[in-house]
């Protein structure tokens, strides 16, 4: 199978997600983030796209067998987070579809869309459509371990006056295998929530010395002490990850790394062990300190795209997965990549990233934006 695109961080497929799926290696990626089309809401003019299924049945039988398939090429210790928005049933023969999709107004894409008529549902019932999924997905095998619901803050308004403005999404969480690679740390929430807002230390936190300019430094002085050493001492995110995935034991010693799959595991030790050179015992600042574990609840704003691509993921809810579900230098798959959002959370902490969509403009268009650096070949089929 020959990449759209590809080089030491970043491999796109041009094509449909199913077919894609079928011809990677099994086991070969660790985490599974995406979005796909939702139901009935919108037509991007791409023959062959998901989301304009007859009925709803037909939609949960094509997300069924795609993420059969993408259980098949995740890890045994793989998880898949699947960000799902609902559909109302309207009236048949709708003409063209206005979608508020991810809260965000869209525009007519001139595409008459046979959409959610009466025989599925009375006109103007919610459909459930992400529920009616997730049963399919645990009946055909997934363990569905969380459900936590995307609250936007910011929600577009709704031509609606007779119900309450919709305002929020599914992300499930979903694993193979009873046992899995989970990192609590990484998302965990400060106890007190006056700290950095999101639960990780960032790089930039790092670099200013502390979470932010207004953090009550009075009850904190070893993690103030803790942030200064890292700063001098040249760590980064990627350092803690790994003291997470390694672990340390009470005499402030790294552990043998239990990878699981046994990839990048010398690499993790090797950054584990230089973060406890550096640190000595307060590498445990950043493992527990002032946390706690992440809430199902997620506020994170919806956010813009000047390019394109209407339909975004925020950075924020892709990023959150990222760091929890996929261990340091591990692989992370969005079979409807998009603009990229998912590549450019795994890429920037480190994690490569494989990418599959129907849409070359597309795949262009994360090239152009969201994997734009310095030295990389935009190429497609370039830089293998």
């Amino acid at each position: 199978m020959t990449p759209y695109y590809a080089d030491d961080q970043v491999t796109l497929h041009h094509g449909d997600a199913l077919a894609v799926l079928a011809q990677m290696p099994t086991g070969s990626v660790d985490c599974v983030i995406t979005s796909p089309p939702y139901f009935g809401l919108r037509d991007y003019g791409s023959e062959g796209q998901y989301g304009l299924e007859a009925t709803p049945a037909e939609y949960v039988e094509t997300m069924r067998a795609v993420f059969a398939e993408a259980r098949r090429v995740l890890a045994d210790d793989g998880t898949l987070w699947l960000n799902l928005g609902d559909s109302y049933a309207g009236k048949a023969n709708a003409g063209p579809a206005f979608a508020k999709n991810r809260g965000q107004n869209l525009q007519p894409v001139g595409y008459p869309v046979q959409r959610n008529t009466l025989a599925h549902a009375p006109y103007k019932s919610l459909l459930g459509m992400p529920w009616r999924v997730a049963f399919a997905l645990i009946d055909d095998g997934w363990i569905l371990r969380s459900d936590i619901i995307w609250a936007k803050p910011n929600p577009m308004p709704e031509a609606v006056s007779d119900r309450p403005t919709s305002s929020h999404e599914h992300v499930f969480m979903l694993t193979k295998s009873p046992r899995y690679y989970y990192d609590p740390a990484a998302i965990a929430v400060t106890a007190t929530g006056r700290g950095s807002g999101n639960g990780f230390v960032r790089d930039e936190q790092i670099n200013r010395g502390g979470p932010g300019q207004d953090e009550a430094w009075e009850g904190r002085p070893q993690l103030r002490r803790a942030l200064e050493l890292a700063r001098q001492k040249g760590l980064t995110e990627h350092h803690f990850a790994a003291i997470r995935a390694v672990g340390m034991n009470d005499a402030g010693k790294a552990k043998v790394n239990q990878s699981g799959t046994g990839k990048n595991a010398a690499q993790t030790q090797e950054l584990a062990d230089e973060a406890k050179a550096a640190l000595g015992g307060y590498y445990r600042e950043f493992l527990t300190g002032g946390t706690k574990n992440a809430r199902d609840v997620w506020t994170i704003p919806v956010v813009g795209f000047s390019e394109a691509h209407f339909a975004c993921m925020p950075p924020a809810l892709a990023e959150r997965a990222v760091l929890a579900g996929c261990r340091p230098g591990g692989t992370v798959l969005d079979p409807f990549s998009g603009s990229g959002t998912t590549g450019l959370a795994a890429t920037k902490h480190g994690r490569r990233y494989v990418g599959v969509d129907l849409s070359s403009d597309y795949l262009d268009l994360s090239l152009r934006t969201r994997f734009a650096q310095p030295g990389l070949d935009l190429t497609p089929g370039g830089a293998a």
